[in-house]
């Protein structure tokens, strides 16, 4: 009975260990990203063991009036007078294998929500995919920026 229970308390440590090193893997997307044009700094946090980001810098952040750019190509007319700075873009990725999260990203641009994936390919840089039917796909490569 002793080397049964010796046995499951090792199987239970090297199972915590093994989930110990998993988490730490996915932490290679957590922090500040630079959209590909160079415009748009987005922080990815973990919300629950999903990633989410949102909008951290704008290269350009007030409009032609000189006012804060705004959501105004939202789908949700509420939400068109919100400042661009903090709105969420990245939604409920979760993990798709090592490196790589799958979930939804907010375009700003044209106010619609799109299936995405994100894959860490480097320590400084990342792929943004956004799908439309599933198959339909942009894909752009962010750089890690500084914090």
């Amino acid at each position: 009975m002793t080397s049964l229970t010796g046995k499951f308390v090792l199987a239970a440590l090297l199972a915590l260990a093994l989930g110990v090193s998993n988490a730490h893997a996915d932490t290679a997307a957590l922090g500040t990203w630079l959209s590909a044009d160079g415009g748009t700094k987005v922080r990815i946090s973990d919300c629950g063991g999903k990633l989410c980001g949102k909008v951290v810098w704008l290269s350009d952040p007030a409009g032609s009036d000189g006012k804060a750019k705004t959501d105004k190509y939202n789908q949700d007319e509420s939400k068109r007078s919100r400042p661009l700075l903090g709105v969420p873009v990245v939604q409920g990725m979760a993990p798709n294998g090592d490196n790589k999260w799958s979930g939804q990203i907010y375009n700003a641009d044209d106010g619609k929500t799109y299936q995405a994936h994100v894959t860490v390919i480097s320590a400084n840089a990342m792929n943004v995919q956004g799908c439309v039917l599933g198959f339909l796909c942009k894909s752009q490569k962010w750089t890690r920026a500084g914090e």
